[in-house]
Order: structure tokens, then sequence, then C-alpha cells
């Protein structure tokens, strides 16, 4: 029985290996044959193969990204961009040759604009009484002339009654008890000493009423401005009551201004150096520069406040444009130049997800996205710490074009490259 199946095991074991024998070699047969074919007919299957297999037109695959990717062929700026010279006309694109120059070392903080002592001035109520302004829709910014009537204060209607009318009295009796003393003294009649009291209560009334006498009118005492300039702020109100030497309007001649900013004591040591500064105003994008407006440095605080951990530092400067006094700025306070520093202006920079990028031209139509690290900038100009070198051409209009002109070749129309 033993014999029986081991019999039955050696006939299924050489009949396996017959099959077996016979698929390896009609697999063998079949792979010389297919390669005999393809050496014999001198095409090179292999990339025919491949290229019919991928569902691709390579050759036009070859041709677009030729377009994008110019220079491609010689392996050098593979990530150009490409920009006409009549698109660059035509957005006005300027571009710059980077050198090394020197560039200030900045201290960046914020300051107010406030008028010079001497160019403003306050007008007072010379009386106590009603306020008509001479010009009923006087405002702020109203150009005034030195000597110019602004305001007529009148107390006529009032219970205590005009002031000015009763100096007036006053001084024309005290005037005629004066000169009957006079006259009384010389004679002998009256003593010195009553002569005396005549004579200072009509000096007391020869003063009261001189002090309005020029401005004494029918209507009642007009308060004129004192400098030529302009109405800084209204402090009263048409029709409001005010009393002797209560504030009436402010007026300014804004030639002269200052810029008070405040740095944090940080910087004290490198205050030190500050002489210029730069700033910009919240509703003004124009950079301003006290060099250009006969600016100089007028203070630097030696002690920061009790309630505050700020230096303050002061200029003086010409107002040769429209700024306005009060308002608030941001500072670029300028110290001790870099001799030799890589600097572009502000508006060459763009900014995408934290990361800052200048764009470079390469040649007449091709430029050249660049990241770049940023140091100080004054407003004008940024340092560039990283990314760019000398003989560098830096785009410094036409950016925004330009960027898009790079958003647009990054995906051909019509091409992938999923396989």
């Amino acid at each position: 029985m033993i014999c029986f199946f081991v019999a039955i095991a050696l006939i299924s074991n050489g009949c396996r290996g017959k099959h077996n024998h016979n698929e390896d070699d009609g697999h063998n047969h079949a792979t010389e044959e297919a390669h005999e074919h393809f050496e014999g007919d001198g095409h090179d299957h292999s990339a025919h193969h491949h290229d019919e297999g991928d569902g691709h037109d390579h050759s036009a695959h070859h041709h677009d990204e030729g377009e994008v990717h110019a220079h491609e062929a010689d392996g050098e700026h593979t990530d150009e961009i490409h920009f006409s010279a009549e698109q660059a006309e035509a957005v006005g694109l300027e571009v710059i040759e980077i050198e090394p120059a020197p560039f200030s070392r900045v201290v960046k903080t914020s300051g107010r604009i406030q008028a010079t002592q001497g160019d403003e001035a306050t007008l007072a109520a010379t009386s106590d009484g009603i306020v008509s302004f001479v010009n009923p829709s006087i405002s702020d910014g109203i150009a005034v002339r030195a000597g110019e009537a602004v305001v007529t204060v009148s107390a006529r209607n009032l219970q205590n009654g005009d002031r000015s009318a009763i100096a007036v009295i006053n001084y024309e009796t005290e005037q005629k008890a004066y000169q009957r003393a006079e006259e009384l003294s010389k004679a002998g009649i009256i003593s010195a000493k009553d002569f005396e009291e005549v004579r200072r209560r009509y000096e007391t009334a020869k003063t009261a009423y001189e002090a309005q006498a020029a401005n004494i009118t029918a209507r009642g005492v007009t308060v004129t401005s004192p400098i030529s300039g302009f109405i800084k702020n209204r402090l009263v109100n048409q029709g409001e009551y005010v009393t002797v030497g209560q504030p009436i309007a402010t007026i300014t001649q804004n030639r002269r201004l200052q810029l008070r900013a405040e740095a944090p004591e940080k910087y004290y040591r490198t205050l030190k150096d500050v002489r210029t500064a730069n700033f910009r105003t919240a509703y003004d994008e124009t950079l301003y520069k006290t060099s250009d407006m006969r600016g100089r440095l007028l203070s630097l605080g030696k002690s920061s406040g009790n309630e505050s951990f700020y230096v303050p530092i002061t200029f003086e400067f010409d107002n040769t444009g429209d700024i306005l006094p009060g308002s608030f700025a941001e500072v670029y306070l300028l110290t001790a130049p870099i001799e030799a520093a890589i600097a572009v202006p502000v508006a060459a920079i763009t900014e995408e997800q934290g990361l800052y990028f200048v764009y470079i031209q390469l040649d007449e139509e091709g430029y050249r996205k660049q990241e770049v690290r940023l140091g100080p900038d004054d407003g004008e100009r940024v340092q560039i710490l990283s990314g760019l070198k000398s003989g560098d051409r830096v785009v410094v209009k036409g950016v925004y074009q330009v960027k898009l002109a790079a958003i647009s070749s990054i995906i051909p129309e019509g091409h992938t490259h999923s396989h």
C-alpha cells in the first residue's frame, strides 16, 4: 500500500516539473522573439512605448516649458519671469542697480507735531460780556491779519452794566476833578495830601480807560489779533459770556514747527548720535525730512518722565508743507551711518506669508523673484541683510505688475505635470 502512494507522488511531481518547464520556456521564447523584433526594425521602441503610454504630447510639453522657463536649455534661470519691454514701458517700470552706500542706523518711534514758541498767540477777552464774532462763520483755519478785529465783547444789557462805558464815565469824572483840584492846590485852598489823592484816582481811571479806548465801539469792545496767521482753534462760541482774561481763540503762524519724539530708554546711548529725523503724519503718506526743511535738533532729554519709560527728543523745522500742529507722527530717528550698506527703496519690497521678496532684472525681458532678509528702514529705504549683492538690478517701480506676471506664469494654461 505504501508503495502505491509513493508511485503516485512521483508521477505527480514529474507532471508539475514538465508544466513549469513549458511555461518558463514559452515565456523566454516570447521575450526573445519580441527582443529580436524590436532590435530588427531599427526603432527605439522604449522611447516610443513611453510616449504612447503616458498620453502626453512631449513635444508640446517641451515647448510650453521653454516659454515659461527661458534659458532652460542651458540650465540657467529656470524660475525666470517673462515681462516684455512693451509691458514694462506701459507700467512705467523702473530698475536700479544696487551699490553699497551709507545708510543711517534707525530708531523707530512715535511723536507729535507742535507749534514753536513765538509762532502762536492767544486771543483773550479784555472785558466782561457776551462774545460776538465779527465773522459769524469764523472757524479753525481761517486766516487773520495782525490788528484785525476778531470778536466784540459787550455787557450793555447785563445787570452789572458795560465796563467799558463805566470806564469812560469814570475817566471823564476823575479828569474834571483832577483839573479842579490842580487849580485849588495852586491857590493853596487844598492841602498837598488831598491833591495827591485826587491825582491818584484820576491816573487809575485814565489807565482803565486807555486800555480799552482804542477798541471801544458802539457794539462793545473789540478784540484784535496780535499776529498774522490762522485760527488754530476757537475756544468760545457765538453769544457765550466771557470774563476779562479768558482765552477766546488761538492763532498760529505755522512758519516754524517742532517735532517732539519719545524714544525707549534702551536707546538712550544711541540717541546721542541722532542729528536728523524723518517722519510721516497719520493723515498724509508723504515722508518729511527735517534735513530738507532747515531742521535742527533742539534738545535731548536727560531723564524720562515719572510715569514713562521714554526719553524726549525735540526737533525744529520750517513748515514747508501742509503739516498740522497737534497731529501725531511716525518718526524715524537717524543715528550714526553704516558706510557701505545694501539698501533698496521700501516700494521694492513685497511680502508673502511673512517672507519678503524683491524682483531682480536678469535681461531686457527676464526677471527673477528673490527672497531677502530685511534690516531697519528709515521710511524711504530699507537695509537688506541678505539676498542681494552689489550689481543686482532691482525693480523699484512697477513691482506689483511684475508680481502678477510671476503668478500667471507659475501654471501655464493647459499644462500639468501629472503623469
